[in-house]
């Protein structure tokens, strides 16, 4: 459009009055943010022309690729017929009712019920209500502790950044609130020690019955965990770890939540990461791919043993947004879901570009300066260690991941760092030769950065 302003401009205007999000604003400010222009298939594309492919599937839920036609014109059937309504006072909207229906329906036998909201950290908010007001309704008003993961990430608001385990989060705001204790993660590369894999996922799921003890069962509402930690490195579990905390949860009479905001909607290979690990949990909150990004929606899936009380003994529930089940937003995701259904991208992850993906993201660990090189579904981690033999870590992890990120980025791939793991996760529409130039520029980069190392 000639009426729009120029990247200079517009990163003026930005730094001038936009505050983003888990940003320092005087360094990007300084830096200039980038402005994003438009996105086709796997690529996204700056206001300058430049190319990058999104390994990150923006964040991490852009699962259906960008610029699918058929959501941008469900979107204007929507608009049309209805741009909004609510669902308080005893209404709905059909594309809220549909999409309930349709979720559902791929959650599995346990999960007949959805609540609506805008955002993962918004239904992690809602669930964390959700247990406390199901268990006083069951007659035991004092179950209300949630028990988290250290290195969880489970959102940014009060509650969802007092579960998370993040401590830089905890340090602003005087985090976490009253009723949340945290135990360890499932992260063998760097806490495993001389124990196997399958030998640390027990240690640390038993840390879950030792704090239950510790806190009392009759005190202690739910522990929750995502199926694969995101934020935190993706940090896929040791297979022992998944059964034996649900066997706790079943065992002391504790809500199983398991947080499928990334992992959901074929990530994995399965619609929902517990369905990939076997697992039956109670509450589920739900965001990302339900839409694959293109509107804000959430929610949680609730099992019937919480939703059957909720139903016929709380009577009414005091919580809910403005937003909840929009029915815009609704018809993305409904949209979306067809999609995903009717282009088998579920299967596909599971029997095709996830394995291929996995070789592929696999083969990087022969790199020096690779601890090692994961994935699961099309979700990858990529450990970096100064010494892969001890797995010694580097000194300053933030400045090593960060300078692999930017030589990718430099390179057109969009990967995430966290300290120092280089962090995968991208559109499940990828071909096997999209993932070929995703390794070969993930190469590059840390080839680039080793030679920088060395000299």
């Amino acid at each position: 459009m000639s009426d729009t302003p120029s990247r200079s401009n517009l990163a003026a205007l930005d730094a001038t009055h936009h505050l983003h999000p888990f940003a320092d604003m005087k360094k990007l400010n300084a830096d200039g943010a980038r402005v994003i222009q438009r996105g086709e298939g796997v690529y996204i594309f700056d206001a300058e022309g430049r190319k990058y492919l999104d390994g990150f599937a923006g964040l991490w839920c852009v699962n259906i690729g960008y610029g699918r036609a058929e959501i941008a014109d469900a979107v204007a059937r929507q608009m049309n017929e209805l741009p909004y309504y609510n669902t308080f006072f005893g209404t709905t909207t059909t594309p809220a009712t549909l999409l309930a229906e349709k979720v559902c329906a791929h959650a599995g036998p346990r999960f007949n019920h959805v609540f609506f909201t805008n955002s993962g950290s918004e239904a992690n908010d809602t669930w964390f209500r959700m247990a406390r007001v199901y268990w006083g309704a069951v007659g035991k008003p004092t179950k209300k502790t949630i028990i988290a993961r250290k290195n969880g990430y489970h959102g940014s608001t009060v509650a969802g950044a007092s579960m998370g385990g993040m401590k830089y989060m905890h340090e602003q705001g005087d985090l976490p609130i009253p009723g949340i204790v945290h135990i360890g993660q499932p992260y063998w590369y760097a806490e495993g020690g001389d124990l196997s894999p399958e030998e640390f996922g027990l240690k640390v799921a038993r840390e879950l019955e030792a704090k239950i003890d510790e806190l009392g069962e009759d005190n202690v509402a739910a522990f929750v965990a995502e199926p694969v930690q995101g934020a935190g490195g993706v940090v896929i579990p040791p297979s022992t770890y998944w059964p034996e905390v649900a066997r706790i949860c079943k065992a002391r009479n504790i809500l199983l939540v398991c947080d499928e905001v990334i992992c959901g909607f074929g990530r994995l290979g399965a619609w929902f990461g517990h369905q990939h690990f076997g697992v039956e949990p109670d509450l589920a909150p739900i965001a990302k791919g339900l839409s694959s990004g293109y509107l804000p929606i959430g929610g949680v899936l609730v099992s019937d043993r919480i939703a059957d009380v909720l139903i016929n003994e709380v009577g009414e529930f005091n919580h809910g947004f403005t937003y909840s089940g929009h029915p815009v937003c609704a018809a993305a995701a409904l949209e979306n879901l067809r999609i995903i259904e009717e282009e088998g991208l579920v299967e596909r992850v599971r029997d095709d570009i996830g394995p291929y993906f996995a070789k592929a993201w696999g083969s990087l660990a022969d790199h020096d300066m690779v601890g090692e090189a994961v994935s699961i579904g099309l979700m990858g981690g990529l450990q970096l260690a100064a010494d892969k033999s001890t797995r010694r870590r580097f000194e300053k992890p933030d400045a090593i991941g960060s300078a692999v990120r930017n030589h990718a980025l430099a390179n057109g791939l969009v990967l995430r760092a966290t300290g120092d793991r280089m962090l995968a996760s991208p559109p499940l529409v990828i071909s096997h030769e999209e993932v070929d130039a995703m390794v070969r520029i993930a190469r590059d980069a840390l080839n680039a950065v080793w030679a920088e190392m060395k000299s």
